[in-house]
């Protein structure tokens, strides 16, 4: 299969082996007929497949036909993504595969200044992507009209729901007009979401190419148990094992990506965090520096993850285990991505086997157990030293009889007498 044979044309073509891509992947060969016929459809596939090829060629096609006949004005395209970076990875496949057509795109999200984004629409544009906040912001300042919206995408609806953006993306949808077709990709079918999609959608056609929650096939999976304290020393003995020079590396907390690069950077480490504390240059800066390979680990929380999207990304480490076994998922499949190998490696602790218990039952019982060294723990070493004194517990009263403990100035040589100042 082509992307010739999926009726693709040609300038999309081209730009598409300029990108070195030479066949479709499950998701984009059974989706792209169908939005090519102006259906809704509700795909269901793991990241990673290619959805947002799946929906970006097809627009673009459809778009590029309406050009000549099209006599109004007005965003026709509007693609909702839950993250920033996921924004700006559509907003940078919009580039790369419309290169060859007159399509104007632009990303708008939070976190910046709005000037610029404003200064684009007002040039007028056909697709908008962006975050529901920034979206319900500049519309309710007027600056932002959806009435001529012919083409609506939800992605990674779950992701959405998960951050609470239920009522954001409602409000938005009422300012769409009846009359457009949808486009709806989740990674997982809870019920909340079938009920969102069965509102949302008209007659749809469902699409789904791996089974709801199954991992990526491609990804190697292992994980090691180890105490709390010691995976700091794991990891750096991980690194240097497996020979890992480039990594995404999870942790469930913001506080706790921002200690753990403190720690990494300590021993020569090159790291940068990136959470939703961290302003909008600063987690660009830090992706930037991860693509381009001058940053060695991107310590990421699930919420900032969406929308990585890095090119032979060999390794993935779940330094903290996520609370919910879906978001393992998830968090994996930003490795093994387009059918390409990948390692998922993962630390659990004593408090984590819960976690643990959960992702096992995912993915039915199977992972790779993985034998780690025995670090040298001072903590440890002392709780179990069995003749360890309590600071608080006096010690062992001398016998004030003896001469060699008398002191003449008064007490004993072992316990000199309190020091009285002046004032």
């Amino acid at each position: 299969m082509t992307f010739e044979n999926l009726n693709i044309i040609e300038p999309l073509c081209r730009a598409l082996k300029q990108k070195g891509y030479t066949s479709p992947s499950p998701i984009q060969e059974k989706s792209i007929p169908y939005i090519l016929q102006g259906k809704d459809v509700f795909g269901c596939a793991q990241t990673g497949t290619g959805k947002t090829a799946a929906f970006a060629l097809p627009i673009l096609q459809l778009f590029h036909a309406k050009q000549l006949i099209r006599k109004s004005f007005g965003i026709k395209a509007l693609i909702l993504a839950p993250t920033r970076e996921l924004a700006i990875q559509i907003g940078q496949s919009f580039s790369d595969y419309g290169k060859n057509l007159n399509i104007k795109h632009t990303v708008i999200f939070g976190g910046v200044s709005q000037h610029h984004q404003i200064k684009a629409l007002d040039s007028g544009i056909d697709v908008l992507i962006a975050t529901p906040g920034r979206l319900l912001d500049l519309m309710n300042q007027g600056i932002i009209k959806l009435h001529t919206v012919e083409f609506f995408v939800l992605d990674e609806v779950d992701r959405m729901l998960d951050m609470g953006f239920i009522r954001d993306i409602q409000r938005i949808i009422t300012k769409l007009p009846p009359k457009r077709q949808t486009v709806f990709f989740s990674a997982t079918v809870p019920p909340e979401i079938r009920k969102l999609a069965d509102g949302l959608l008209q007659n749809p056609v469902a699409v789904q190419v791996a089974t709801i929650s199954a991992p990526a096939e491609a990804v190697k999976q292992s994980v090691y148990y180890v105490e709390k304290q010691d995976k700091k020393d794991l990891l750096k003995f991980v690194l240097e094992k497996e020979k890992i020079d480039h990594a995404l590396v999870f942790t469930r907390t913001k506080h706790g990506a921002d200690k753990l690069v403190k720690d990494l950077v300590k021993v020569g480490i090159k790291a940068e965090a990136i959470h939703g504390n961290k302003s909008q240059n600063a987690r660009q800066r830090a992706l930037e520096g991860f693509k381009n390979r001058t940053v060695r680990l991107l310590i990421a929380t699930d919420i900032a993850s969406r929308g990585i999207d890095v090119d032979k990304l060999s390794h993935v480490i779940n330094y903290e285990l996520p609370e919910v076994a879906e978001t393992y998922i998830h968090r994996i499949g930003r490795t093994g991505r387009a059918g390409a190998g990948g390692t998922a490696i993962s630390f659990c602790a004593s408090e984590e086997k819960a976690y643990f218990k959960d992702i096992l039952k995912l993915l039915g019982n199977k992972m790779d157990v993985m034998e780690g060294p025995a670090f040298n723990n001072p903590r440890k070493a002392e709780a179990e030293r069995p003749e360890r004194r309590s600071f608080n517990r006096p010690a062992k009263k001398p016998d004030s009889g003896t001469a060699a403990n008398k002191n003449p100035a008064g007490g004993s040589k072992r316990f000199p007498p309190r020091r009285k100042f002046s004032s």
